[in-house]
């Protein structure tokens, strides 16, 4: 039976997967939501209309959502396909974007629900980033079977037995 760590590994590797690329998709073509398509173009102009160095380094506002939804597309294929470290690589670019497209919407002047979706994503990609590269607790393999002669002996058997004395 798989232990509670890596079926909640797995189960934010999908959802998390799956969103970005549902995210990136959206972001390269129209034939998912032609207005949520036209949203990002829109988007994306003021983004580098907020940040002129963008512009002088010759990044305009399609190659800007192009690129950020192809990274989010092949980030979230590998977070929902692919098993190992590259999971934990995505989940890194993918936080990395997160806090860039967060910089964007405050740039912008953006309200709070406009970039609500991506502090709560940054968040389960931190999470499940944190849980990943946590330790497996290996406590519970370690402990010596009862009888050993290597078992050590607990707090309370090596407590001197006497009477105590209260007052």
């Amino acid at each position: 039976m798989a232990s509670p760590r890596t079926v909640t590994i797995v189960a934010l590797s999908v959802a998390l997967g799956l969103f970005f690329v549902f995210m990136g998709t959206i972001k390269l073509t129209p034939r998912l939501s032609k207005d949520a398509y036209s949203e990002m173009k829109r988007a994306y102009k003021s983004y580098v209309r907020a940040l002129p160095l963008l512009k002088k380094m010759g990044i305009n506002s399609i190659l800007l959502r192009k690129s950020i939804g192809a990274l989010e597309v092949a980030c979230g294929i590998v977070m929902t396909l692919v098993p190992g470290r590259p999971k934990d690589v995505a989940n890194f670019f993918l936080l990395l974007l997160v806090l860039a497209v967060l910089f964007f919407h405050q740039l912008v002047g953006d309200p709070l629900k406009r970039y609500a979706h991506a502090l709560v994503f940054g968040i389960l990609l931190t999470c499940r980033l944190l849980i990943a590269r946590k330790p497996e607790d290996r406590s519970s393999e370690k402990k010596p079977l009862p009888g050993n002669a290597e078992e050590q002996p607990t707090l309370y058997e090596k407590a001197p037995q006497g009477k105590v004395k209260v007052s």
